[in-house]
């Protein structure tokens, strides 16, 4: 009888997840034998149909640093010009509307990215760093260890069956999910939003929608249209991400209960939602029918999932494992996150240690990673068409952003789980007053006049803003500096809350006997020596009738 070939880990599925994991193993260990598994053929064409274009800071952080490939993202992707939000339902004048962004670049980089010709260069790259990584082949049946014996997996590779077995198996097949489903370990969310998008085969120049050129020059450089430019309205964001193959990805995502998918679930269809609800879009892409690439929509896309990693030598990643909202583009750091807990627990096994207290940590840190940042989603949607709520939000959510997961990850934190547990008291209370602050911009959306004043709110004109993105990249020398900078982080996002809650209270005051405020004020009211809330901090928001 033939003996099946062994390997270290055999990762399903070779998309973004699978093979920056390929990569990051070669990388943390030279001698390990990588295999992996892709369905689709190679290469793949380029502006691929796949969501997750548009990456964040730790997202860009991972690829470009992490794993060394800062050459390909800037000669071979698009540097993106911040997000950026206009309040434009039913106009044409962009220019007449309140729009959110930067003026310039911030100092953290991110990455508009092409899948098509990023995943082509990870393939070609694993394979020249030593993984085996075979295309066109169809995994057909996994046999998990419950023990220290290897799991097994057969494939049909073209028209042959092959089998092999491993010590590590890796889940990164996306939504396919082998082993959520073998081990019935899908969990649904409340989040019910649904998608619909394609590429067209050209420029949206975003810049040229305007011959006001005041408008023009607010920004430095003239290029919004390198922005995810995201056109907002109640219950729904449009998308605009442009790749570097030279196409452009157009979305809708949207809440179901006031924008039903079947007034959108076609190229035709979406054409028509767009004439009403952004005519300038419609605009641009009604001369531009015959350049359509692709259409895709998922209902209900978000979801969770039981577990993710386990002592049993078996993780998913990616989308395999939990896909939550494309709005603030979260999907590039999840996977950053989880193959680097992965990676750590690889590490571990190959130095004999025992598994599970560590698995069952990185799972749970991982799921409150999960529940935190469901929370900006969740029920958020009716008020994305608020000109004076979500600017608030949106700072409020790269605060916490920026001020907690980020600083973990960008320091190197994230399995130092001997630091963290010196500041959990503190990342608890961020949690909570997170999701509480939610409840409380929900609310507020609920008493706001919604007023669409013309101008810019330029984030790059909040210095303390600017320099908390700036701090991303400024490495602190060792552990107590970093217990440091994190505290002082979450100070400053309770001195943000208390000016949050403030404001709002003053502009309604029937906003402020609510249960949303309440609690937030309950919160703040709470002692946290090592992350005391600044009540002489100069004012971190936007004037309420500041424009240009």
């Amino acid at each position: 009888m033939t003996m099946s070939p062994t390997h270290d880990v055999i990762i399903m599925g070779g998309g973004l997840a699978g093979l920056t994991l390929a990569l990051q193993l070669r990388q943390c260990f030279p001698d390990i034998d990588v295999l992996v598994l892709e369905r689709r053929a190679h290469p793949v064409p380029h502006a691929t149909h796949k969501v997750g274009e548009s990456s964040v800071e730790i997202g860009a952080h991972y690829f470009d640093t992490v794993l060394g490939l800062k050459e390909h993202m800037q000669q071979a992707q698009l540097r993106k010009f911040g997000f950026r939000f206009f309040f434009s339902e039913g106009r044409r004048d962009l220019d007449g509307v309140t729009e959110i962004g930067v003026s310039h670049y911030l100092s953290t980089p991110s990455y508009q990215i092409d899948r098509g010709i990023f995943e082509n260069h990870l393939a070609e790259l694993a394979r020249e760093r030593g993984v085996r990584f075979v295309d066109n082949a169809m995994v057909k049946q996994l046999t998990l260890s419950e023990d220290d014996a290897p799991h097994r997996i057969s494939w049909r590779e073209g028209e042959t069956m092959r089998e092999a077995q491993c010590r590590w198996v890796v889940d990164a097949c996306g939504r396919a999910g082998l082993i959520k489903r073998k081990l019935d370990l899908a969990q649904p969310n409340d989040h019910h939003a649904h998608a619909v998008w394609f590429r067209i085969g050209d420029r949206l120049m975003v810049d040229e929608w305007s011959e006001d050129p005041q408008w023009r020059t607010r920004c430095d450089p003239q290029a919004r249209w390198l922005s995810t430019n995201h056109l907002v309205g109640a219950g729904y964001w449009v998308w605009l991400i442009p790749l570097a193959s030279g196409s452009h990805s157009v979305g809708i995502v949207a809440d179901p209960a006031i924008h039903p998918l079947d007034t959108m679930d076609s190229f035709d269809k979406a054409m028509e939602w767009f004439r009403q609800y952004q005519p300038r879009l419609f605009d641009a892409l009604d001369g531009r029918r015959h350049l359509l690439q692709d259409f895709m929509q998922l209902r209900k896309f978000s979801y969770g999932c039981k577990q993710v990693f386990s002592d049993r030598r078996w993780a998913l990643t990616g989308e395999a494992g939990l896909f939550l909202d494309p709005f603030y583009s979260p999907g590039s750091d999840f996977i950053a996150i989880s193959n680097t807990y992965i990676c750590d627990l690889v590490a571990h096994d190959r130095q004999g240690h025992s598994l599970r207290a560590r698995a069952q940590v990185y799972d749970q840190m991982y799921q409150s990673f999960y529940q935190s940042t469901l929370a900006l989603y969740e029920g958020q949607y009716p008020l994305f068409g608020d000109p004076e709520v979500l600017p608030v939000k949106v700072i409020w959510d790269y605060t916490y952003y920026w001020g907690v997961l980020a600083q973990i990850f960008f320091q190197h934190r994230l399995t130092d789980l001997a630091h963290l547990g010196q500041v959990s008291d503190e990342l608890r209370h961020a949690q909570t007053l997170g999701l509480a602050m939610q409840q409380l911009l929900r609310e507020w959306s609920g008493h706001s006049e919604k007023k669409n004043l013309p101008g810019m709110l330029d984030q790059a004109r909040l210095p303390w803003f600017a320099a908390l993105n700036a701090s991303l990249r400024e490495r602190c020398a060792d552990g107590p500096a970093f217990l440091a900078r994190l505290r002082a982080c979450l100070g400053q996002l309770r001195t943000l809350a208390h000016q949050i809650h403030g404001r709002a209270c003053d502009a309604y005051p029937a906003l402020a006997g609510s249960s949303a405020a309440l609690a937030v004020q309950a919160l703040l009211e709470k002692e946290l020596p090592h992350a005391p809330i600044d009540l002489d901090a100069e004012p971190m928001l936007f004037a309420l009738t500041e424009t240009a």
